[in-house]
């Protein structure tokens, strides 16, 4: 047991109590004190001398306690803080699970931090409130820890940990992420392949339009447009049998209104260009947006160069065209497939409304 600590150092016999051991080169977590800040100056310099000049695009902070932490810390980024999503690995003794969800842009279950906090037996029953919470709500949602262990020494994985990452997807998961298998497996690549595999099958056993009706019932009242226009998409995506939905985005909200309504298929979210306030010609907004939707379920990002000087319907009908034909170049359509669209109508420079259209393509 640990029994004295000197310069902040904890110095332990090498048996505990319950006869686990600490040995060496192990992590030992320690949770913020009550009431103190979130970071401390060298968390803060990190972020703001290393963090923002290198473009990051989220930051996962672990043993949030409540929404006045991330609050602390947007303040802290500034202008930057709509750049960076801000992922929150949950407290939960103590922690206002709510409070966090309404503050934070994405959520990790990490069971093994789970796991000191809470009892084992209980774990199960958090992860799935947790996951529930964050699907009503349109926040991507995480699971990480111990899904494939045994991979880090062995090439195949145990049925038990098969069945936790496929429950995982069933529970309504937007991702789930391996650690040290990849980190310090023996079998990295295999590990990632056994995982896809297993997500694969168990998402082809979803009632996709039971989903569908769960998340309505918890849809806000009135929708905005927006909302409304998304989850009418995945409707008729889903009563058509569409092979996949086409969402022409700009900053990406739209593209992650339509995932938060779990559709069947594939969701293709095309970046299109805009036009630069000193210039004619069309102009790609950076990367950061599209890699920042890659944690939401379904969405598969693509970035559209654009026509200079070409019409707001030109540039559409050119983007859609794009995005098909990139699609069937990765399979997930095929000629006489069924694919819904959605995109803006109007002008470049003054976009008024929103529309759904379904295609039914031939060459």
């Amino acid at each position: 047991m640990a029994h004295k600590i000197i310069n902040m150092c904890v110095i332990a016999d090498n048996l505990t109590h319950y006869g686990h051991w600490f040995g060496w080169a192990r992590t030992i977590g320690f949770c913020p004190l009550c009431g103190s800040t979130y970071f401390d100056k060298k968390g803060k310099d990190d972020i703001m001398t290393w963090g923002i000049p290198n473009h990051i695009d989220m930051i996962a902070l672990s043993f949030v306690r409540k929404g006045s932490d991330l609050v602390e810390i947007r303040n802290l980024l500034g202008k930057h803080a709509k750049n960076i999503l801000l992922m929150s690995k949950v407290l939960l003794r103590g922690g206002k699970l709510d409070d966090i969800l309404a503050n934070t842009d994405a959520f990790m279950v990490a069971r093994g931090d789970l796991g000191m906090e809470i009892p084992i037996k209980k774990i199960f029953i958090a992860q799935k409130v947790m996951i529930y919470k964050c699907n009503i709500q349109g926040k991507p949602v995480v699971i990480a820890t111990q899904m494939l262990e045994s991979m880090i020494k062995s090439p195949r994985s145990t049925r038990a940990e098969a069945t936790d990452v496929a429950n995982a997807v069933l529970d309504g998961t937007d991702c789930v992420m391996l650690s040290g298998e990849t980190a310090a497996g023996a079998y990295p690549e295999l590990a990632v392949r056994t995982m896809a595999k297993i997500c694969v099958e168990a998402e082809s056993t979803l009632d996709y339009g039971d989903v569908f009706k769960r998340i309505m019932q918890h849809s806000p009242a009135p929708m905005s447009p927006l909302e409304s226009l998304a989850s009418s998409a995945v409707r008729t995506a889903n009563s058509t049998k569409a092979a996949l939905i086409l969402v022409l985005a700009r900053g990406g909200s739209t593209a992650k209104l339509v995932a938060k309504y779990r559709p069947a298929m594939p969701i293709v979210s095309v970046v299109v260009p805009q036009i630069k306030t000193d210039s004619f010609d069309w102009s790609c907004g950076d990367e950061a947006p599209a890699r920042r939707s890659f944690i939401f379920r379904g969405l598969v990002q693509i970035l559209y160069a654009g026509s200079a000087k070409a019409s707001h319907e030109e540039t559409t009908e050119e983007a859609l065209d794009f995005a098909i034909q990139h699609a069937k170049e990765q399979g997930l359509c095929n000629n006489g497939d069924s694919v819904v669209a959605l995109h803006r109508v109007g002008t470049a420079s003054a976009i008024n409304d929103n529309r759904a259209t379904n295609y039914v393509f031939t060459g």
